[in-house]
C-alpha cells in the first residue's frame, strides 16, 4: 500500500474523503450531491450536443475562445518564471483587476444578453428575470457542490473540503484551479452560442486579459508549495486546459432547448460571480492591500465596460 501522502495514494484519499463527508452530514451531502449530479449530467450531455447539435457550426468559435483563455493563462505562468519575484501588492492589484473584469463580464456580457434573449422567448419581463435567476442558481449550486465535495486549498484560509489534510498541497491547489477555470470557459462557450461576435468577442477578450494575472498568481502560489519554477509554470499552464473544455460544455448546454440559452447565460454568470466573491476578492484582501486591490477591481470593471461598448 502506498504511503498516505504519496501521489499514488491521492485518488484513494479523495474517495475516502467523499465517503466520510457523506457520513458526517448525510442530509446536506445528499441534497448537494443530487444537485451536483444533475448539473454534471447536464454538462456531460452538453458536450455531445456541442459536437452534434444544431449549433455545432459555432464549435470552432467556442474552442478558439477557450484556447485564447488557455494561452493567456500560459502567458501569465511564463511571466512568473521570467519575473521570478512580484510583490504581494502587485499581485493583489492584478487579481483585483481580474475580479473587476469578471464581474463586469458577468453583468454586461452574460446577464443582460440573457435577459434580452429570455424576454424575446417568453414575452414577459418577470418571466425573463426568473429564467436568468434560475440559471444563476444552477451555477451557484454547481460551484457549491464542487466546493463542498472536492478537497482544495485557498491560500488565504488554507485547506478546504472533506478531509483535505489527507491530500498534498500541490493537488489541493490543482483542484482549486480547476474549480476556478471551469466557469470562465463555460462563459466563453455560451457567448458564442449564436455565433454573435458582438457578445463573444468582448467576453472572450475580457477573460483572456484577466487570465494573464491569474496565471501569474497561480504559478507563484504553486511555487510557494515547494514546486520548482518550471514545474509550477507547467502545472499552471495545464490548469488552463479547463477553459477550452468549459467552452465546449458551455456551447452545448446553451442549445439543448428554447430557454437553454438564457438559462446557461445565468448559469455561467452565477458561477463566475461565486468564484469572484468566494475566492478572488478574499485572496486580494488577505495581505492588507484592500484599497489597492479595490482600485484594481474598479479599473478592471471599467476596462471590461469599455470593451463591451467598443467591441459589442
Amino acid at each position: 500500500m502506498p504511503p498516505a501522502n504519496s501521489p499514488a495514494a491521492e485518488p484513494d484519499n479523495l474517495i475516502s474523503a467523499w465517503r466520510q463527508q457523506a457520513i458526517d452530514s448525510p442530509w446536506l451531502s445528499a441534497g448537494l450531491g443530487a444537485s451536483l449530479l444533475v448539473v454534471l449530467a447536464l454538462l456531460a450531455i452538453s458536450v455531445w450536443n456541442a459536437v452534434h447539435g444544431e449549433h455545432s457550426q459555432n464549435l470552432h468559435l467556442a474552442a478558439l475562445g477557450g484556447l485564447s483563455g488557455f494561452a493567456a493563462t500560459a502567458l501569465g505562468a511564463v511571466l512568473a518564471v521570467v519575473l521570478r519575484d512580484v510583490s504581494a501588492r502587485s499581485q493583489d492589484v492584478m487579481l483585483g483587476f481580474a475580479a473587476g473584469m469578471m464581474l463586469a463580464a458577468s453583468s454586461f456580457s452574460l446577464i443582460l444578453p440573457g435577459l434580452d434573449a429570455a424576454r424575446e422567448i417568453t414575452g414577459s419581463g418577470p418571466a425573463a428575470a426568473f429564467t436568468v435567476v434560475l440559471g444563476m442558481g444552477l451555477g451557484v449550486l454547481l460551484m457549491l457542490g464542487l466546493d463542498r465535495f472536492t478537497p482544495h486549498e485557498h491560500e488565504s484560509v488554507g485547506a478546504c473540503g472533506p478531509h483535505s489534510d489527507r491530500i498534498s498541497r500541490v493537488w489541493l491547489f490543482v483542484l482549486a484551479i480547476t474549480l476556478h477555470n471551469l466557469p470562465e470557459g463555460m462563459a466563453i462557450g455560451v457567448s458564442f452560442t449564436n455565433g454573435d461576435m458582438n457578445i463573444g468577442l468582448p467576453l472572450t477578450s475580457a477573460i483572456a486579459i484577466q487570465d494573464i494575472p491569474e496565471g501569474l498568481a497561480v504559478a507563484m502560489a504553486l511555487r510557494a508549495t515547494g514546486l520548482s519554477n518550471l514545474r509550477a509554470a507547467l502545472v499552471a499552464i495545464g490548469s488552463g486546459l479547463m477553459e477550452p473544455l468549459g467552452a465546449v460544455i458551455g456551447l452545448g448546454i446553451s442549445t439543448g432547448f428554447a430557454l437553454a440559452y438564457p438559462v446557461s447565460m445565468g448559469l455561467a454568470a452565477g458561477a463566475m460571480i461565486f468564484v469572484v466573491s468566494h475566492e478572488v476578492i478574499p485572496e486580494t484582501h488577505r495581505n492588507g492591500h484592500q484599497t489597492s486591490a479595490t482600485l484594481g477591481l474598479m479599473g478592471g470593471f471599467a476596462v471590461m465596460m469599455f470593451l463591451d461598448t467598443a467591441l459589442g
